[in-house]
């Protein structure tokens, strides 16, 4: 893939050359689409995505934090395409007043644009479509962030996600107050035909299964304990192999809500599956009659991508402390933190030779922001353990203000 300089030294830092990744021209046609540089004058949309992104790769807490690594010298802004540092006062007006859906246009144009390289570069043989949906909650105090109800005395936000498997990447982001029902947080989500959808049972309803059935969409998920249901027939399982599974039947919904919604009259599929892991026993339930019981096992037991997904986004990026209270400023730096995931993941899975876990990977990246190396250096020939000073000169020491 032609995006990277295959040499050591760069005349951009490591941060300029990621920012790189992003075509000027799609943030551009963004920032028309939302108006969002209108009345600006110095802080535009491209130094808050500047100032963000360091933000997000070297896991700064504050806003000064940001105005400080940024401004650490004046080759280093004006390699990062800033004519000047931001202050702090100006990040925290911006990410008050410049609305949030200009990054989450950026982060769909780029999951778009690197749509056939990341699919190319995941190393998995896909044959139908697969959405993983969850969601994940994080927590606030209800006092400076006013806008995300949760509970009485207590705020939050849900972030809503639909996860490609293709793509090993979110296509679909919602981020709503923490209260809002996980069911709802992506609306009546309903997918090309054919596509699987694998989802906890938080997402188990029947208006959403049968608008899923009518769209010849195949959903797997867990059936909830207190669901009446008839059942129609009792499937042998095999005797030699998968263990695990101890009940495959053909069911049919039977309850008050099953008949209104008339998702009743439609046939569909029960496995129960003894979890090793946990030592529990799960109910999956599926509107595909045709396959194994192993596949729909293995299928639901790929919701844990998402969870990887969600713990690696809150370990190695800045989603859990905020820059600023508002809405947008919430709602920018996700998106931002978003960005900066894929585009890690593109470096990670077109550049990287070498396999590493996602936060070793993302501790190199942040140790080597400022340093003028190429990105192939710093992925493959950046390493730990000692490293042997070639033609070292003598240091001579010389006395000080502290020596006797």
């Amino acid at each position: 893939m032609g995006l990277f300089k295959r040499n050591k030294n760069n005349n951009k830092p490591l941060l300029g050359q990621i920012l790189d990744l992003v075509p000027r021209w799609i943030l551009e046609s963004c920032i028309k689409k939302h108006q969002s540089d209108k009345g600006c004058s110095k802080y535009k949309t491209y130094d808050q995505f500047v100032a963000l992104t360091f933000g997000q790769l070297n896991k700064c807490y504050t806003l000064s934090d940001i105005s400080t690594g940024i401004g650490v010298c004046q080759s280093f802004i004006n390699d990062l395409g800033l004519s000047q540092s931001p202050a702090r006062s100006t990040m925290s007006d911006g990410n008050k007043k410049r609305t949030w859906e200009v990054y989450e246009s950026l982060y769909i144009r780029l999951l778009s644009h690197y749509d056939k390289v990341l699919k190319k570069d995941n190393h998995r043989t896909i044959i139908h479509s697969i959405k993983l949906i969850d969601s994940t909650t994080i927590s606030l105090c209800l006092s400076m962030f006013d806008w995300a109800k949760f509970r009485t005395a207590k705020g939050g936000l849900k972030i809503h996600t639909c996860f490609d498997d293709a793509l090993q990447i979110p296509d679909l982001i919602n981020i709503t107050e923490a209260k809002i029902h996980d069911s709802k947080g992506l609306g009546q989500s309903i997918f090309p035909k054919k596509t699987i959808i694998v989802e906890d049972r938080a997402y188990f309803d029947f208006a959403l299964m049968l608008n899923r059935i009518f769209a010849q969409n195949i959903f797997v998920t867990r059936i909830k304990t207190n669901t009446d249901y008839t059942i129609i027939k009792e499937l042998e399982l095999p005797l030699d192999k998968d263990q695990d599974i101890l009940k495959d039947e053909i069911i049919t919904l039977s309850g008050k809500k099953a008949i209104e919604t008339t998702i009743n009259e439609h046939s569909l599929r029960l496995v129960t599956v003894f979890r090793a892991e946990d030592n529990k026993v799960i109910h999956i339930i599926t509107n595909n009659l045709d396959w194994t019981a192993r596949t729909i096992a293995d299928l639901y037991k790929k919701r844990w991508d998402i969870e990887l997904f969600f713990k690696a986004m809150k370990q190695n990026l800045q989603i859990k402390t905020f820059l600023g209270t508002s809405e947008n400023a919430v709602k920018s730096q996700i998106y931002v933190a978003l960005i900066s995931y894929l585009l890690l993941e593109l470096i990670n899975r077109t550049i990287a030779k070498k396999v590493k876990t996602f936060s070793n990977f993302v501790e190199k990246i942040r140790v080597c922001l400022a340093f003028y190396l190429s990105i192939e250096y710093v992925c493959n020939q950046v390493n730990e353990g000692a490293k042997k000073v070639i033609n070292q000169n003598k240091m001579v020491f010389k006395p000080d203000l502290f020596s006797q």
